[in-house]
C-alpha cells in the first residue's frame, strides 16, 4: 500500500540536538519535517479540530503567488467555510485518513492519494467523519482567470488513475503524474506528483520562471537548491522562488516521489 508523508507533530524529547537541518535563503527555502512540530502549526477562523502548518505563504521578493498548508483534523474536524478568500483556489491532496468534501453541495468520501481541485467562488465543506485523524495537503492560489476561456470546473481523482507519463529518454526512471491537463489554459498553476526510481536524476540543472512547492511524500534525494546539494527525505519541504537552479538525484533503496506545485500559463505581471 502506498504510504504518504505528514507532518510527524509532537515535540522532540529534552535529549535532542537542537541543531537542525532547516534552511532559508533569497533563492530557497528547506523545511524539514523535524520542523513541523505541534508549535508551530496555526490555527484558523471557522475551522473546528485542526491542527495547521503554514509552510508556504507569499513574501515580497521570495516566491509570491501561492500558499500551501498541511491540515490535520481530529475525529469531527473540519469546516464548512473554510477559504476566505472569494478569489482563491483550493487543490487538496489527502495524506491519510478519511474525508467527506462537499463541493457545491455533492459530498464524496476521499481516501489516502485523492486529489481534489475546487475553482475560485465555489462553496465547498470539509469533514473528518471518520473516528480517527486524518491530514490532507492543501494549496491556494489566487485564480488569473482569462475572459475568453470557459469558467474552471472542480474535480476530484485518485493518484492511482493519472497515468505516469515518461520524460524524454526515461522510461521508468523519472515520470510525471499530472493532475492538469499540461495544454489546458484555462488553469494558471498545476499540481504533479514527480516520481524517481534510485539513482533517477534530473540531468541538468533547471532554471526557469515557475516557482515551486515541493513536499517530499517518499524515499531520499540529494537535491541541487540554487548552488548547495541538500539531503532531503519524507516530510520535508522545499520551497523555490523564481529562477532557483535546481536538480536532484534519487538515493536509496525506494522511489523518491513528491507533490509539486507550479505557476503556468500566465504572462508575468509588468506592474504591481
Amino acid at each position: 500500500m502506498t504510504s504518504y508523508a505528514f507532518p510527524p507533530g509532537g515535540l522532540p524529547g529534552q535529549n535532542q540536538n537542537p541543531e537542525g537541518t532547516a534552511i532559508f535563503t533569497e533563492a530557497y527555502a528547506v523545511l524539514p519535517a523535524i520542523t513541523q512540530r505541534d508549535i508551530v502549526t496555526s490555527f484558523l477562523p471557522d475551522w473546528l479540530s485542526a491542527k495547521v502548518w503554514i509552510l508556504a505563504r507569499p513574501l515580497s521578493g521570495f516566491a509570491e503567488t501561492f500558499a500551501q498548508y498541511a491540515v490535520e483534523l481530529a475525529p469531527g474536524g473540519g469546516s464548512a467555510a473554510p477559504e476566505p478568500d472569494r478569489a482563491a483556489q483550493a487543490a487538496l491532496f489527502v495524506a491519510f485518513g478519511t474525508l467527506r468534501l462537499s463541493i457545491g453541495g455533492a459530498r464524496e468520501d476521499l481516501e489516502a492519494g485523492h486529489f481534489a481541485y475546487i475553482p475560485a467562488g465555489v462553496h465547498w465543506e470539509i469533514w473528518n467523519t471518520s473516528d480517527r485523524p486524518a491530514g490532507f495537503h492543501w494549496i491556494r492560489k489566487q485564480h488569473e482567470r482569462i475572459d475568453t476561456l470557459n469558467p474552471v470546473e472542480a474535480f476530484i481523482l485518485h493518484e492511482t488513475d493519472v497515468p505516469k507519463a515518461a520524460m524524454p529518454g526515461a522510461e521508468g526512471i523519472w515520470e510525471t503524474q499530472r493532475f492538469f491537463d499540461p495544454f489546458d489554459m484555462r488553469f494558471d498553476f498545476h499540481i504533479n506528483i514527480v516520481n524517481f526510481a534510485p539513482g533517477g536524476r534530473i540531468p541538468f540543472a533547471e532554471t526557469h520562471v515557475m516557482e515551486h512547492g515541493l513536499y517530499v511524500l517518499q524515499g531520499t534525494a540529494r537535491y541541487l537548491l540554487n548552488k548547495d546539494w541538500v539531503e532531503v527525505g519524507p516530510g520535508d519541504f522545499m520551497w523555490l522562488r523564481a529562477f532557483c537552479p535546481q536538480a536532484c538525484i534519487a538515493t536509496g533503496d525506494q522511489p523518491f516521489r513528491y507533490l509539486l506545485y507550479k505557476d503556468v500559463n500566465r504572462h508575468p505581471k509588468l506592474s504591481l
